[in-house]
């Protein structure tokens, strides 16, 4: 069921960002007097589509076969995407028939270039235009809240925090310079803002100031490992226990928190985990408290390392939550599309090029976005339209680029051609294009290899 569910979810991610990409150049096309002969979910063989003249079909269209002004609505063998076909235009589709013709009036390249940039970068504004409505929706209805502790509360065994001597009831004040309000800037600080360079903590300890320095080769890539740190104030509460298992025998139940593992004073969701980790096929004492009840039993962990239970974190400190109206929500959209879709991106391009983050590590295929789309839903509807906004805002990012085969490659095209009076050949386009899209193929191939070796 985990693989259907994950399935379910990529194909709902990917289909709001296609349908509204290629929507974008589809719509743009047809107000602009142009023909929008295919309009296509994924690239390649087509499966089965719509059209007015033929109804539905299976297969590939009669070559013979003349819609006119309608439009093929199909659905192609690979789901890598998708296209909207342009008569008189040079892309995926790989026509290039129309090359020796007159230009028809309702083609592309009869129309000035001011309405092909239209057209063009169409796609890539419908994609700015979802990440924003999804952004501004998220900051009206549902605001920000900020976890408002600084201090830890655990610090993972065996994890590079551990290793380097940060303990309990330290609070973080900086990390590499940078102020730290909430628990919310250090997770931004160490996964996001930080990622590849060696870090700088600036802790309290017992009213004194110390610098923990840790070097990049010891931190390592924080989105394959934790970094080890946890908020304090984080407490396990049992959601449910499963029939038969130890926690179900010695009478757990929903609500209940566990206060001890052993000897171990739990404070902590991950302490909890960890602590009944580490007394695999032991038996030891458990105490918890129920309605405020202190209560306790022995119990044996098994061989699985669990005890049976379904838990979930009940933050007890304090929350600030921030609330915006219909026009403060507009900047903190903006702000967020550019954070999330335009400076972590080049940050991280910019590691990979200096050699910071591997390139292996900074990019992720259908399948890695398939896993996250699934963590994301599971994390609530918020969580889950957050995810494709900030999807969309990366594919904005990444067409936009002036590469041959992406929007943004065209574009460079036009300017040429707005700037020296006279189109780029056609068989310069055809072969940027092919080198282009065979060089984006090569990247996609890789990407899926990466996503697979790096399954879990």
């Amino acid at each position: 069921m985990e693989i259907v569910s994950t399935i379910f979810y990529f194909l709902i991610v990917i289909g709001v960002l296609v349908f509204v990409h290629e929507f974008g150049h589809f719509f743009a096309a047809r107000m602009t007097g142009m023909r929008a002969e295919v309009f296509a979910f994924g690239m390649g063989y087509r499966l089965f589509g719509y059209n007015r003249i033929n109804g539905f079909s299976f297969g590939k269209l009669d070559e013979n076969a003349e819609l006119g002004n309608h439009t093929d609505y199909r659905i192609c063998a690979f789901p890598i995407g998708g296209y909207v076909k342009i008569p008189g235009m040079i892309d995926e589709s790989m026509d290039k028939g129309f090359v020796n013709t007159e230009p028809q009036p309702w083609e592309y390249r009869a129309k000035p270039v001011w309405k092909r940039m239209i057209v063009i970068t169409a796609g890539v504004i419908m994609n700015i235009l979802l990440a924003f409505l999804v952004f501004y929706s998220l900051s009206i209805f549902k605001g920000k809240s900020l976890i408002d502790t600084t201090t830890i509360g655990y610090v993972a065994k065996n994890s590079t925090a551990a290793e380097f001597g940060i303990q309990k009831g330290d609070k973080i004040l900086t990390i590499n310079n940078q102020k730290i309000n909430y628990w919310d800037d250090v997770q931004s600080a160490l996964y996001i803002d930080n990622l590849g360079e060696s870090i700088a903590l600036n802790i309290q300890r017992d009213s004194k100031e110390i610098t923990i320095k840790i070097p990049k080769e010891k931190v390592g890539i924080l989105s394959d490992k934790t970094f080890g740190l946890y908020p304090d104030k984080m407490t396990p509460v049992i959601n449910s226990t499963f029939s038969g298992k130890p926690a179900d025998k010695i009478g757990l139940t929903k609500g209940d928190v566990i206060t001890n593992v052993g000897t171990e004073s739990i404070g902590n969701t991950q302490e909890l985990v960890d602590n009944i980790k580490l007394n695999t096929n032991k038996e030891i004492e458990l105490k918890w408290l129920r309605n405020g009840n202190p209560m306790s039993s022995k119990i044996t962990v098994g061989a699985d390392s669990t005890i049976g239970i379904d838990i979930s974190t009940k933050y007890e400190g304090n929350v600030i939550e921030k609330k915006y109206n219909v026009i403060s929500a507009i900047p903190h959209a903006f702000s967020d599309m550019y954070y999330f879709g335009v400076e972590v991106f080049f940050k991280s391009i910019g590691k990979v090029i200096t050699g910071d983050i591997p390139f292996k590590k900074a990019i992720g295929g259908p399948i890695k976005i398939a896993q996250a789309s699934a963590q994301s839903a599971e994390s609530g509807f918020a969580s889950f339209i957050g995810f494709v906004a900030l999807l969309s805002m990366s594919l904005a990012v990444i067409n936009i680029l002036p590469f041959p085969a992406l929007d943004g490659g065209h574009f460079v095209i036009l300017i040429f051609e707005a700037v020296f009076r006279r189109p780029v050949s056609y068989k310069v386009q055809i072969v940027l294009q092919n080198v282009g899209f065979i060089l984006l193929i090569a990247l996609m191939l890789f990407v899926i290899y990466n996503d697979i070796i790096s399954i879990k």
